[in-house]
């Protein structure tokens, strides 16, 4: 590969990696920020599975996270966590989910699965 074809796939990584990182910093997750574990989420997790409150047990084993802990990423990735596992190993099961947050010591949130609001 002769010099200007090196160069120019050396300016076009930059130009992406650039571009990620401004894209990142106006989106909930930040899968592509310079710095992404830049936030602590606390959380606590409630799942209801046809009818039955799973224990905490049963929660990491079906989502592989604690039912109360402290992320050090995005809340989106926690939300992620959860939302994924859903879709994708258990479509049909009737889970209802309650994610209460904390971002960095600071508001409460919450987030619930299915969404009334269709995210």
């Amino acid at each position: 590969m002769g010099l200007i074809a090196r160069l120019a796939v050396g300016v076009a990584l930059l130009v992406f990696q650039l571009g990620a990182i401004v894209w990142a910093r106006f989106v909930p997750a930040r899968y592509f920020c310079w710095a992404p574990y830049d936030m602590q989420t606390a959380y606590e997790v409630v799942v209801r599975c046809d009818g039955r409150e799973l224990t905490p047990r049963e929660i990491r084993e079906r989502y592989r996270r604690s039912a109360k802990g402290v992320d050090n990423r995005s809340v989106q990735h926690v939300i992620d966590i959860f939302q994924q596992t859903e879709l994708r190993y258990h479509p049909q099961d009737r889970a209802e989910i309650v994610l209460r947050y904390r971002v960095n010591g600071r508001g409460n949130g919450e987030w619930r699965w299915p969404n009334p609001a269709g995210n």
